[in-house]
């Protein structure tokens, strides 16, 4: 089981809060629960930041899938493998347990197939890394009572016109839906502003971040 203690959690917080930080806290956070050494599929990996953290820092064996051509090219720069692709067509080209680790770092809720890709991910990867953004935070909810309109936030500053967000869960949601898929969820992080949230998370936290796994039993 991947485990990062209260004191490294912290200590992340911290160096990420700093005006010279290099990467999102999040990206951090995703980082330290991975193992030297590990085998690594990254699911809308975007520009590759993430990947080359793990290649670089940790000496991980990683691969990305990317939809959009800009962020191929970005992780072709980086020098960061990648693969063109379609997320909501499945993981056809993986074979089962593939990978260590499946990354999915804020890209579920961008998917048009988010359980599709959830099982996708855990059958090529024995544990998979999810963050997304918490539509439940107490900041969304104030927003829709007092003004009526779509929210934008820190974690969702997009226009509802322009918004890549089409699927968007609280932090319920998502314990609900991994109870109904019989997926365990190993560890649980929740974030707010950069710091932790340890208490109330689906009305606190801004970003929700979970180790998962298929249930053995």
């Amino acid at each position: 089981m991947a485990t990062v203690t209260e004191a490294a959690t912290n200590e992340i917080l911290v160096q990420a809060s700093h005006p010279t930080t290099r990467h999102r806290v999040d990206l951090q956070l995703i980082a330290s629960l991975i193992p030297d050494n590990s085998n690594v599929l990254d699911l809308g990996c975007g520009d590759g930041e993430l990947l080359q953290m793990l290649i670089t820092e940790k000496g991980v064996r990683g691969t990305g899938v990317e939809i959009s051509e800009e962020g191929v090219q970005q992780c072709i720069a980086r020098g960061v493998p990648v693969q063109h692709a379609d997320l909501d067509e499945g993981l056809r080209d993986y074979a089962d347990g593939s990978f260590d680790y499946v990354v999915l770092s804020q890209t579920l809720q961008a998917v048009r197939k988010p359980l599709l890709v959830l099982r996708e991910m855990l059958r090529v990867g024995r544990r998979g890394v999810v963050s997304f953004p918490n539509f439940g935070h107490w900041r969304v909810r104030w927003m829709f009572v007092s003004s009526g309109r779509m929210p934008k936030t820190r974690s969702l500053p997009y226009e509802w016109y322009d918004t890549p967000n089409i699927h968007l869960s609280t932090v319920r949601d998502f314990e609900d839906l991994c109870k109904s898929e019989s997926i365990r969820i190993d560890r649980a992080l929740y974030l707010s502003g950069g710091r932790e949230i340890t208490f109330w998370p689906n009305l606190r936290a801004e970003i929700a971040l979970f180790v998962v796994e298929r249930r053995k039993d």
